[in-house]
């Protein structure tokens, strides 16, 4: 089967069954190449009411080789890019078979948002959050669905545009810590992101300290 036959085919599936809650178009008509697809983040995790857009490139050697794929909507996980989109998952790479489908990739993504991989991640500071406290990555992952998953973006934090500490789970209490010693808040979120820091408990000397070495270079 040509590679335009099977990709038509497997669009005709798509249309074919709605219940699953998954798009599958092309960006222009003229190219088969370039595809987007669409799917809903899974029911019972921070993803649950988003609607994940997903860009899709398509080799000239597909289905004997895996289409390119990454997330145009901005997630907040840890085998996602949280910057690029750019998604690890290894049926996307050397676990490709020939009887993949764009549609089943498609699943296969919305599956991982279910179940992260953070020992095996793509975004290292997103996997650390999701490592050391699972709470705290949850309500930023949310927060993001809202934002970026959900339609009205303003809405979803009532009118106001978000703030840079809740995007990356950073308690507020710690920036203003910071903040009252004299420090720019964007240069207080920059180092703790850097240094994978979230939170602190008032009595670890050593990593105020670290933080505070950071700022000062």
């Amino acid at each position: 089967m040509s590679r335009a036959k099977r990709i038509m085919k497997e669009m005709q599936a798509v249309k074919d069954d709605p219940e699953a809650h998954i798009t599958l178009e092309f960006v222009s008509e003229s190219d088969i190449h370039h595809l987007k697809g669409s799917f809903l983040g899974p029911p019972g995790t921070p993803y649950e009411n988003g609607t994940f857009i997903v860009d899709i490139e398509v080799p000239m050697e597909y289905p004997f080789k895996p289409p390119k794929m990454k997330f145009d909507t901005k997630v907040y996980h840890p085998n996602v890019s949280s910057v690029t989109g750019a998604i690890c998952l290894d049926i996307l790479k050397n676990a490709w078979s020939p009887v993949i489908t764009l549609k089943s990739a498609l699943i296969s993504l919305q599956a991982l948002l279910q179940s992260p991989e953070p020992n095996d991640p793509q975004d290292a500071e997103v996997a650390q959050h999701y490592l050391k406290d699972r709470e705290s990555f949850n309500k930023t992952a949310a927060l993001w669905t809202q934002l970026y998953a959900g339609g009205d973006a303003a809405a979803a934090n009532n009118g106001a545009d978000p703030d840079e500490a809740d995007l990356y789970g950073i308690s507020q209490e710690l920036v203003q810590e910071f903040e009252s010693q004299g420090f720019q808040k964007d240069r207080i979120i920059e180092v703790l992101r850097r240094l994978g820091i979230k939170s602190l408990s008032p009595d670890d000397n050593d990593t105020v300290n670290r933080v505070i070495e950071e700022l000062l270079e």
